[in-house]
């Protein structure tokens, strides 16, 4: 680490296109101090109990509850969420704190394995400092998702944090520290995406969880297995909505709308190809389109606001020249597809349809509040469908058939789909993805197994050991 890398780390407030506040990037002596810091530090915090780990984390997750109008409102001046959604993931932060600062124990607890001489089990023990790297659109929620289980298994934490919210992982860190945590448990890193495969090498470094684009999960991938360290991977989705010929209509339009204008269509989850029987499929758009039209686009600190800017003007910029290509290549644009003459970085919610095979949409994940909605035959063709994309995170069903509502979820590669609703957060159930979306597990149990080391101790009379 013996460059000066330059960048820019800054809130821009993306209601108004200002510039608000900026840090120095870290220079590569402060961030082998810090590095240092936490390699010393596991050797006293991963030695601590799981009961004093988990009384910091459960007033980690006080301090949420009681701040979240401050916390919240900071989340919508780094990156342009709604002030109410804001508020929900403050609050979903908190309840994930207190999953793990009250699971653990037992989730920690040592496996007995059946063996036919003496005893075996394994033990689950911290391995030490993880690199989190993560991105803008859930500024504390993606920070939880890795902190929260790693704390509590003893590791200790560097994050680099996307440049644009500064702020809000400044805020974290003093959180923690008020909270109780140890000076370099956790500790934010200041520095640019280009730092980041120079950090990864270091042997301070012991495994990276990492949350952003395809192409940056890959670079990280092979930083990481270069070094021969493990990694969690959660990158894009093209998540499918399959609606088929006995869904409820009225309910599937709600979620529709609700889950793609849900930060502004910034999330990977949220759903992307809106995949609709042709039973319901001229109604469907009817409806989305009239839910579409009535939509409130404004300042997403107005508690009637319904749709959010962009995060930046590249956001926004990247978004419309996807929609006018997809137009172009013979798409039919039923609605938006404009940004909005005001101050800020605004677009009109916008639908598509008569995307075919071959168009850049059909492959393509769009991040922003674009409706691609597509109409099937029937549910065979609507899982194929569902299927055809090098993506494969989350996804929904919607029937009014829970038996067959399961099955074509089955027949669905994706890490997760939901029945009757869009792919949701919840601390007690597991978040990843299967082919480019990544691999690993966040959340429930299998996030704080993720970077443990499941030790196998075995006892045996010696003449009895094989």
């Amino acid at each position: 680490m013996s460059t000066q890398i330059k960048s820019s780390i800054k809130t821009i407030n993306p209601t108004t296109g200002k510039e608000e506040k900026v840090y120095p990037v870290m220079s590569p002596e402060e961030i082998d101090k810090i590095l240092a810091k936490a390699d010393k530090t596991f050797l006293t915090w991963g030695k601590t109990t799981i009961k004093e780990r988990a009384a910091i984390i459960h007033k980690v997750a006080e301090a949420f509850r009681a701040r979240k109008e401050e916390l919240g409102a900071l989340i919508t001046r780094e990156m342009g969420k709604l002030h109410s959604e804001g508020i929900g993931e403050v609050l979903l932060c908190a309840d994930i704190f207190d999953f793990y600062a009250t699971n653990a124990e037992t989730l920690l607890a040592d496996e007995k394995i059946k063996t036919p001489h003496g005893e075996a089990f394994i033990s689950k023990e911290p391995i030490g400092t993880i690199l989190s790297v993560q991105p803008w659109n859930f500024p504390f929620y993606q920070i939880t998702r890795s902190a929260a289980p790693n704390l509590m298994a003893g590791n200790t934490m560097v994050l680099k944090h996307a440049s644009n919210i500064p702020q809000c992982a400044e805020i974290m860190e003093i959180i923690f520290k008020e909270c109780g945590l140890p000076d370099g448990v956790y500790t934010n890193l200041f520095v640019p995406g280009a730092s980041i495969e120079a950090i990864i090498g270091d042997p301070r470094v012991k495994a990276v969880a990492f949350t952003g684009s395809e192409p940056a999960g890959s670079s990280v991938a092979a930083a990481a297995g270069k070094h021969i360290k493990k990694t969690t991977l959660e990158l894009g989705g093209s998540d499918a909505f399959v609606v088929l010929d006995d869904a409820d209509l009225n309910k599937a339009i709600k979620g529709a709308v609700e889950g793609r204008l849900w930060n502004a269509g910034q999330v990977c989850v949220s759903p992307k190809r809106l995949i609709v029987d042709k039973k319901l499929a001229k109604a469907f758009i009817e409806g989305v389109t009239e839910q579409v039209k009535q939509t409130k686009v404004g300042d997403p600190m107005s508690a009637d606001t319904q749709l959010a800017p962009l995060s930046s003007e590249k956001a926004r910029e990247d978004v419309l020249k996807q929609v006018k290509k997809a137009v172009e290549q013979g798409a039919k644009l039923v609605y938006g597809g404009n940004k909005l003459d005001r101050e800020g970085w605004f677009m009109e919610p916008t639908i598509l349809t008569g995307i075919k095979k071959g168009m850049d949409a059909y492959s393509e994940e769009i991040f922003g509040p674009v409706f691609m909605i597509y109409e099937v035959e029937n549910e065979a063709e609507a899982i194929a469908l569902a299927n055809d994309t090098d993506y494969g995170l989350g996804g929904s069903v919607f029937t009014e058939n829970k038996e067959r509502g399961v099955k074509v979820a089955r027949q669905i590669a994706t890490g997760m789909v939901y029945i009757n609703h869009v792919t949701g957060i919840s601390p007690e159930l597991p978040f990843g993805g299967t082919k480019k979306s990544g691999y690993g597990r966040e959340q429930a149990k299998y996030g704080i197994h993720e970077f443990v080391n499941e030790k196998l101790i075995r006892v045996t009379d010696i003449d009895k050991a094989y």
